[in-house]
């Protein structure tokens, strides 16, 4: 393998890539890669990716599919943390009352 005529297409790749992070599509590979994968990268690891035939570019409706579903999921994991954190305060029963009492005073 020629690394000069790899790094050179590596980088033209890379320059053909606008954005910092896209997402790809893995292909099958014969070492067990899964095809239709979807996967947010970097620009450098998309060009290496589609240079040795493991991915390629997805689409605008795939990518925008991709990142409303990763959306929604950070969403679902928010509301599950903040499910999670129940607050529960105990107080004496001499604090009771006198909250309590604080509670009628203002009443009247």
């Amino acid at each position: 393998m020629d690394l000069r005529a790899f790094y050179q297409k590596l980088r033209k790749i890379e320059r053909e890539i606008t954005d910092a992070h896209v997402v790809v599509v893995s292909h099958e590979t014969p070492d067990g890669g899964r095809p239709g994968q979807l996967a947010e990268v970097s620009r450098t690891i998309a060009a290496r990716l589609i240079l040795e035939g493991r991915a390629r570019l997805a689409t605008i409706e795939e990518s925008a599919e991709f990142r409303a579903a990763a959306q929604q999921g950070v969403q679902e994991a928010r509301q599950r943390e903040m499910a999670g954190k129940v607050q529960v305060n105990v107080i004496s029963e001499a604090d009771l009352r006198a909250f309590k009492s604080s509670v009628r005073a203002e009443k009247r």
